[in-house]
């Protein structure tokens, strides 16, 4: 609770000065007492850290040579004789000079403090002019301060209290605390007398033990910060997504001051000042767990709407953030908490913040792979910063944290060279699965709970920083996870999928050597040549069936298999399988079929081949609903999925009339069968007899939309999904892509930019893209409707959308095959469009 002192006014003239008594002053009281508490914790610092000097000759320094070390208790009883004997005091050495900034204030103020014990009225009073007795602020005191300076067209003041308080740590955490009625208690101590010196050291040391006993879990904050602390009592009040700072008055203050540039110049400096500091603090002195309202100073910090500004690039916010990037978990976690309850404006505004840093920094400088963007400070800072802005983004969305898939019950099977590679001292990297980011798992959510976030995700993503990122270092980075190397892919959220594909493209590599390497070593060992491949025969008309015949015989005996790179070997047309799935000719998408013949084995293998093609950067001409990446990634289906495909129960929803009377429905739903025969089932029990009405339709809704995306197919999806993950277990693909990306992954994207597939495009045979037959054939097929691209695109590619990254991903070969003298561009579009309009496609079903 911060306690508003207000400014105490000069007596009037001719007032005899008797009538306010010095002792009587509690303003005097308070300042003594605070500056011996303060002297007490600098004796306790020095006893237990020392100066930094290692040739201090100050015996009671833990710095000098031979000093004998003391526990924590025995520290703050020293402290305090050390105090009443005046003893000598050591300045923080250069080395170790901030390293605790919320204690230490300059041995000037320390020894004027020491040597002048009793302030006199005289000295309180020239305090009070100019705004010295000022060490932290509520909104009333900026207000007061400010009406004072504007009388005399002086902020000067002002700009001095502003610099001090927003300069210090223990300034700053103590302001603009959240009021609250005083308790009789409170009250009390504020307006009793100091008349005993012994009962203020008692009081002090007493004060200044709790805050200095490392034991606490989280002890008095009110000692180390002085009055005006809410304290621990006030901490363990607060919700988890609360802090005790007033953050409507900061935003009050802040849009009053930001208005007055030499104002501003001054919140500038003293950021410039303090965040060095606050990193010390956080990297050495475990100030959060002792006192969580440290967490203030970055709340307040962060409501500077000017943050972003030029002013604060060079220096200042680069220095924040590395002090931010410093908070330990349950703070990061907090601060995500709190910040999810702002606006979606406010959240903006913080992501530009950091973004705009991340963007001047990268183009500001020249990365390459000698001089990597992952040890560029301020980038890693505020990527790390916007970490917690993007979790509060997923925390304050759409959030559906319940409707999550159950985990597979039988674990998927290794094959018999996990022995070998045991013996070889190369076990399987992953065992455990993907990772989890350590706030996801704090905050208790995941990015795929999150429907629609406050801010659009592609909002996090810095393209700058895409453009710059090697890769292929970035990646070793993440595998490897040491502390001293920082890697973009724990930050996945500003990655484009163009680079997150490439990250998943050197993970699958990685794998498919290894499955090499293992499969030569076996054939030494075993003295038989193997297959360093995973090699797909199948026979023309039959290429569906083959290639599921030799995947399942694959799956069941060395399932390992499935991570060797693929080489398929075939001729002729696709077969369809008429029975697996159902598709729909509006949506143009596939379900599964629920009344499917086929036996679970076959659902498991098409999950493989979905697998294989992100396993090996193919693309398949086969489109799902969304809600099946969705339940790939974890969540069941829900109404939500629904609601565009089925529009009437959205109807069912809104209509405002009376749904029993007038729609006369219930529980009980009708489907067809393979066979087209109806099939009956019952919502809740006896379904048939239970009417939809206005008050149950929510509920009809919700059961009808379990029911027909997870119960109705849940054998089919289970057995689909595990041949998926026989792939995919080991990759970092749950970890770095959304539902969204991973159905671009597998069917790529519907933007066709056929001017950057000339651009890569290369030839051969005697052609080249001055060839007139060349420029002919790109006039042509620039020339060509949407729907003749995709044909064109199906032909070459077998598929009709571009990979990840748009068709300047391509690589496509323009060969020249003999010679033909009748060659025209008339006779070159005609037989394109032929070509291109007979051929059927290799899709999957």
């Amino acid at each position: 609770m911060a306690v508003n002192l207000k400014q105490r006014k000069e007596p009037a003239v001719g007032k005899p000065e008797y009538e306010e008594p010095e002792i009587e002053n509690p303003e005097a009281s308070r300042m003594k007492r605070a500056a011996a508490k303060h002297l007490i914790e600098r004796y306790y610092h020095q006893l237990t850290e020392g100066c930094g000097n290692e040739s201090c000759s100050n015996s009671w320094c833990a710095s000098s040579v031979g000093f004998n070390r003391m526990d924590n208790n025995a520290a703050a009883v020293k402290a305090l004789e050390l105090y009443k004997v005046n003893a000598k005091l050591c300045d923080p050495h250069p080395s170790k000079k901030g390293t605790a900034s919320t204690y230490l204030e300059s041995s000037a103020h320390s020894n004027s403090a020491c040597g002048n014990r009793k302030l006199n009225h005289k000295d309180v009073h020239s305090v009070r002019d100019n705004f010295k007795d000022v060490n932290y602020l509520t909104e009333e005191k900026v207000y007061e301060i400010l009406d004072i300076c504007g009388e005399k067209e002086d902020y000067s003041p002002l700009i001095r209290v502003i610099g001090r308080v927003f300069s210090s740590a223990e300034g700053l955490v103590q302001s603009f605390r959240r009021s609250k009625p005083h308790t009789k208690e409170e009250l009390k101590s504020l307006q009793g007398k100091d008349e005993d010196k012994d009962e203020d050291e008692k009081e002090a040391a007493a004060c200044s033990a709790t805050a200095m006993e490392e034991d606490s879990p989280a002890s008095s904050s009110s000692s180390r910060l002085g009055e005006g602390s809410s304290g621990e009592n006030d901490v363990q009040k607060l919700a988890p997504d609360e802090v005790s700072v007033d953050i409507e008055a900061v935003r009050r203050v802040y849009e009053r001051l930001l208005s007055n540039e030499k104002i501003e110049a001054a919140f500038l400096n003293a950021l410039v000042y303090l965040s060095p500091n606050v990193e010390c603090d956080l990297t050495y002195h475990n100030v959060y767990s002792r006192d969580p309202n440290y967490l203030n100073l970055f709340v307040i910090v962060m409501e500077n709407s000017n943050l972003h500004s030029p002013e604060y690039l060079e220096i200042a916010l680069p220095q924040f953030c590395k002090a931010m990037s410093k908070l330990p978990l349950a703070a990061q976690a907090k601060l995500a908490s709190l910040w999810s309850h702002y606006s979606a404006g406010q959240i903006r505004r913080m992501v530009e913040t950091f973004q705009q840093l991340i963007t001047y920094k990268v183009i500001s400088n020249e990365f390459n792979s000698r001089n990597l963007v992952n040890d560029d400070d301020a980038v890693v800072a505020a990527t790390k910063c916007l970490k917690i802005v993007y979790y509060a983004n997923v925390l304050g969305g759409d959030l559906d944290v319940e409707h999550n898939e159950d985990e597979d019950e039988e674990p998927i099977p290794e094959s018999s060279e996990l022995t070998l590679q045991e013996l070889l001292g190369e076990e399987r990297r992953n065992k455990k699965g993907p990772r989890v980011d350590p706030v996801e798992t704090e905050l208790g959510i995941r990015t795929n709970d999150c429907r629609r976030p406050l801010v659009a995700f592609e909002e996090f993503v810095n393209e700058p920083l895409n453009e710059v990122l090697e890769m292929d270092k970035d990646y070793t980075f993440f595998k490897v996870e040491t502390e001293n190397k920082f890697s973009f892919m724990t930050c996945p959220f500003i990655l484009n999928a163009v680079t997150k594909n490439l990250g998943l493209y050197y993970d699958n590599r990685i794998r498919m050597y290894s499955e090499r390497r293992i499969t030569v070593l076996y054939s030494l060992v075993q003295g038989q040549q193997l297959n360093p491949y995973l090699r797909l025969k199948v026979r023309r008309d039959h290429i569906i069936d083959d290639a599921l015949v030799r995947l399942e015989m694959i799956a069941m005996e060395n399932p390992a298999d499935l991570k060797k790179q693929l080489y398929v070997e075939f001729e002729g047309e696709q077969g369809v399988d008429e029975g697996m799935f159902t598709y729909d000719e509006r949506t143009k998408l596939f379900w599964f079929n629920s009344s499917s013949l086929e036996n679970e084995g076959q659902y498991t293998l098409i999950g493989i081949v979905l697998g294989l093609a992100i396993y090996n950067n193919c693309i398949l001409d086969v489109h799902f609903p969304m809600v099946v990446y969705r339940k790939l990634m974890g969540k069941k289906g829900t109404f939500r999925d629904l609601a565009d495909a089925n529009p009437s129960l959205k109807e069912l929803l809104e209509y405002e009339g009376s749904v029993e009377e007038d729609m006369m429905i219930t529980f009980q739903i009708s489907q067809t069968d393979l066979f087209g025969n109806p099939l009956m089932y019952d919502l809740r029990e006896n379904g048939d007899k239970i009417p939809v009405t206005n008050e149950n339709r929510k509920e009809f809704v919700a059961q009808y939309a379990e029911y027909m995306l997870n119960k109705s197919v849940e054998k089919q999806f289970k057995a689909f999904r595990r041949g998926f993950h026989m792939v995919t277990n080991e990759s970092p693909l749950k970890y770095l892509f959304r539902p969204e990306e991973i159905e671009l992954l597998i069917c790529g994207s519907r933007n066709l930019d056929f001017l950057a597939l000339e651009e890569t495009t290369e030839y051969d045979g005697g052609y080249n893209r001055d060839s007139r037959i060349i420029k002919e054939f790109w006039e042509t097929l620039h020339s060509f409707g949407e729907e003749q691209k995709r044909f064109f695109l199906q032909f070459t590619t077998g598929t009709d959308r571009a990979p990840v990254g748009g068709l300047g991903k391509l690589k496509m070969i323009i060969a020249k095959n003999g010679p033909d003298t009748d060659s025209s561009k008339e006779k070159l579009k005609e037989r394109l469009l032929k070509a291109i309009t007979y051929a059927k496609g290799f899709g999957m079903l």
